[in-house]
């Protein structure tokens, strides 16, 4: 007799998940289902999608063949509700159960779910992080400033990562001044390691390209691991050949070069094809080795144990309103091109072109281009956290959120960010060569052809002063704009207000 159901989502696809470890194989059953309301909540990423339901296909192969009963539901099966709630309803009728057993999920829509859920449902914390909830409010108690770099070299020490007794090795917690290179002439690095579709990934893009056809980004050519061992062998490709050269060149961008140096190994970490301290570990043994640089080792690590674990503290500390908020007030649109409509700033479509075929794009490509660009014109950042969530494989909400509503958009008032990142023009020429053959031209400042980041910079500090000009960290942005004679600093909120209404009315800018 069947004693309880045990829920695996699609992002829980690990053998040593919470609700896996704590269930009876003797008397359990596992529940997963592909639903249609998974897929459509906002409209993921072709590619997104069928990683994910891959996964889980390959996982419950797997879960079968350790022993467990595994009651799966397909998309494309008639009995099925298209809803998380609704299977574990049709699954309890058809066992008999009313108990369910779940590692808590990642974003508080679906932990709302299954709180409502008319059956007697046990959450589990997911202790497949580093920081447990507990610890990360403990941490945060009583502190003026939840700052990332604090709670990282916590961290460290909790981990033993990159220490040397109970001192950072190589003498500093931080080596990012030396990985802010830019673009560099040749990449020696091929890429992430990419896989072809098998038997059971052919099916399921078949499957989502006619069930989520319509949704922007290009399903095929698909290449993203699909389990396990695939997304060990991609980890090893980029420690050995990638990983030497990472930290020189994270920040850069090339227009024809999608990926420089990075790993690529987000997806497989979201979905728990890999866990956070076996892919820190071997890029620690590749330092250990002599194989890369400390700075490569360090700056990669910090992006784990560090932002990653810091995020989805701040997701949970912070409530199920955070990833609605909107310090700054801004409500502008979104604009066509952020879905592939066409626009004449190169940087912005190269980013989104890449993020179309691909569902991928760097850090910076996020922050410092797409995301600059919509804090300087005023987007509502309910729509650009929305855009973020759909367009990108590795986006689920709780590393989302933080990364859009808080460090991209300042949208939660300084959370996690002590100063909006905005920049002008002058930094995405610096860090690429997204400014070559642009329509516009990053050294104009006004007028024709004058770089819209240029014109936007400096709308964003004037309609912000009040809440930014006493920020010690603006004052020199804010002197700068202050020794521009008026006659200047007219033209150029006349030229960003007419850049703006040209956007917002449709026009191609």
């Amino acid at each position: 007799m069947v004693a309880r159901l045990i829920l695996i989502l699609g992002d829980q696809l690990s053998e040593n998940v919470a609700a896996l470890c704590a269930a009876d194989k003797d008397r359990d059953v596992v529940v997963m289902a592909e639903v249609g309301d998974e897929g459509s909540y906002v409209p993921h990423h072709p590619k997104k999608i069928a990683l994910v339901l891959a996964a889980m296909r390959k996982f419950a192969t797997q879960l079968r063949g350790d022993g467990w009963q595994v009651a799966y539901s397909e998309l494309d099966d008639t009995e099925n509700s298209q809803s998380i709630a609704g299977e574990l309803l049709r699954r309890a009728d058809q066992y008999g159960v009313s108990k369910v057993l779940i590692t808590r999920p990642g974003e508080y829509r679906l932990i709302e779910v299954l709180e409502d859920c008319p059956l007697d449902v046990e959450m589990l914390e997911d202790d497949r992080f580093i920081t447990s909830h507990a610890e990360f409010e403990a941490w945060a108690e009583g502190r003026k400033a939840l700052r990332m770099e604090y709670f990282y070299r916590d961290m460290r020490r909790k981990t033993g990562l990159l220490m040397d007794g109970d001192q950072p090795a190589g003498g500093k917690w931080n080596f990012d001044h030396d990985n802010r290179k830019p673009a560099p002439g040749e990449v020696t690095f091929s890429g992430p390691m990419q896989f072809e579709p098998d038997d059971v990934v052919t099916e399921v893009l078949n499957l989502v390209e006619a069930r989520f056809g319509n949704h922007f980004g290009d399903l095929r050519p698909f290449w993203f691991a699909t389990d396990q061992a695939q997304a060990r062998q991609a980890l090893a490709h980029f420690v050995r050949y990638g990983l030497a050269r990472f930290g020189d060149y994270q920040d850069a961008m090339l227009a024809d070069n999608q990926f420089l140096y990075h790993a690529l190994v987000s997806p497989y970490l979201n979905i728990g094809l890999l866990g956070p301290l076996e892919v820190c570990r071997a890029v620690e043994d590749a330092w250990k080795a002599g194989d890369v640089p400390i700075n490569a080792a360090e700056g990669f690590i910090r992006q784990v144990i560090g932002w990653r674990e810091y995020v989805r503290g701040i997701y949970f500390h912070e409530g199920p309103d955070y990833p609605h908020r909107n310090g700054l007030d801004h409500h502008r649109k979104l604009p066509a091109f952020y879905w592939g409509g066409e626009t004449r700033m190169r940087c912005v479509s190269k980013a989104v072109a890449q993020t179309e075929t691909e569902a991928y794009a760097h850090h910076i490509q996020r922050l410092m281009v797409t995301g600059n660009f919509a804090l300087l014109a005023g987007l509502s950042p309910a729509e650009v956290s929305e855009w973020y969530l759909a367009v990108y494989a590795d986006a689920f909400e709780w590393v989302e959120a933080p990364n859009v509503v808080g460090m991209s958009q300042f949208a939660d008032g300084g959370v996690i960010a002590s100063k909006p990142y905005v920049s002008s023009g002058a930094y995405i020429n610096r860090m690429s060569d997204y400014c070559k053959g642009c329509h516009y031209k990053v050294n104009v400042k006004t007028g024709e052809g004058a770089c819209p980041f240029n014109l936007l910079y400096w709308h964003f500090l004037d309609r912000h002063r009040d809440r930014f000009s006493n920020n010690a960290r603006m004052g020199n942005m804010y002197r700068t704009w202050d020794r521009m004679d008026e006659e200047r600093r007219a033209t150029v909120l006349r030229d960003a207000e007419a850049f703006l209404d040209k956007m917002s009315s449709g026009e191609t800018v």
